[in-house]
């Protein structure tokens, strides 16, 4: 029995729902595919599937083994593919995840160039703050802020994350603007806190070899990029923000920056991802994409003069 081939014709089985559809979607007899099936669960020696004259049913242990079975076959395309000419065109879905504020500011605004050059791949794109685990969520790529811990994962640098200090003109209006970064604690600021952890993210600012580390005063925080970003946009609070975030909002006029001259600690940011997926072509490619927007992306240092 060719196993690759057994496990095939049972994911297709459950995938369609029973045997008839499953045969005419690979083409094949349908006891082609009984037998292929029956000659699987007897080499396991467990029953994967409960059969009924109308339908069929997977069981238990063939819901594990279809998990199972979907990650094998897709790491066999994936080899495959990385070791012939179909890398250059590469096809099928990719699993992503990314911050919402990165995914507004910097990658939809481009999809459409990523979908011109790669038409066969599907983009499933999971936004939000929230930490996922790769393995557990079936995620082929996640684009990540900060220091990363040593998971086992595969990381690439894909760039640097700018900040700037700002406030709307109407909160500027009602309580002043701060001179010097000590000058926050008499303000009100929208902090923002880790979805892992609840920890709350302390603000440091550099100027002349002077560094601080602000435990600014909140009425608000938040987990959520694009929340923040409306926060303050409200008023609620100064806030400090990703520079292509804030750049197009300071030069509408809706926010200001404040504490010029001061400059915080970039956040590097890294493409992760699976060491099984090293090899993917669909991986390869998106991944190379969004570094060339990050090095395509117009310096930010005027929004701090």
């Amino acid at each position: 029995m060719n196993k690759l081939q057994a496990m095939e014709v049972f994911v297709q089985v459950v995938d369609a729902g029973g045997f008839t559809r499953a045969a005419e979607h690979l083409q094949l007899p349908k006891a082609t595919v009984s037998t292929l099936v029956q000659g699987l669960e007897q080499a396991l020696a467990v029953k994967l599937l409960h059969r009924t004259t109308r339908q069929v049913h997977v069981t238990t242990d063939g819901a594990a083994y279809y998990e199972r079975c979907v990650r094998i076959l897709s790491d066999v395309k994936e080899a495959e593919e990385s070791l012939s000419t179909t890398r250059l065109s590469p096809s099928g879905r990719l699993r992503i995840d990314v911050s919402t504020g990165l995914a507004n500011t910097m990658l939809i605004p481009r999809l459409p160039d990523f979908f011109a050059r790669y038409p066969d791949i599907r983009l499933d794109m999971g936004c939000g703050d929230r930490p996922v685990d790769l393995i557990e969520e079936g995620v082929d790529c996640a684009i990540r802020g900060g220091i990363l811990p040593d998971s086992g994962l595969i990381a690439r640098r894909l760039g640097i994350l700018e900040f700037v200090t700002c406030a709307s003109p109407a909160y500027l209006a009602k309580h002043g603007r701060p001179s010097h970064p000590n000058d926050l604690l008499r303000h009100q600021c929208v902090n923002y806190f880790s979805s892992k952890t609840g920890k709350v993210h302390d603000w440091d600012f550099s100027r002349d070899g002077e560094t601080l580390n602000i435990p600014t005063p909140a009425c608000l925080a938040v987990n959520d990029s694009t929340v923040y970003t409306s926060a303050g946009l409200a008023g609620l609070g100064i806030v400090q923000m990703a520079s292509m975030v804030a750049e197009p909002l300071i030069a509408s006029g809706q926010m200001e920056i404040v504490l010029p001259g001061w400059t915080t600690e970039p956040l590097p940011i890294n493409a992760v991802y699976p060491h099984n997926r090293h090899l993917s072509a669909k991986v390869r490619v998106f991944v190379e994409w969004v570094a060339d927007l990050f090095l395509a992306w117009p310096e930010q240092a005027s929004l701090k003069d």
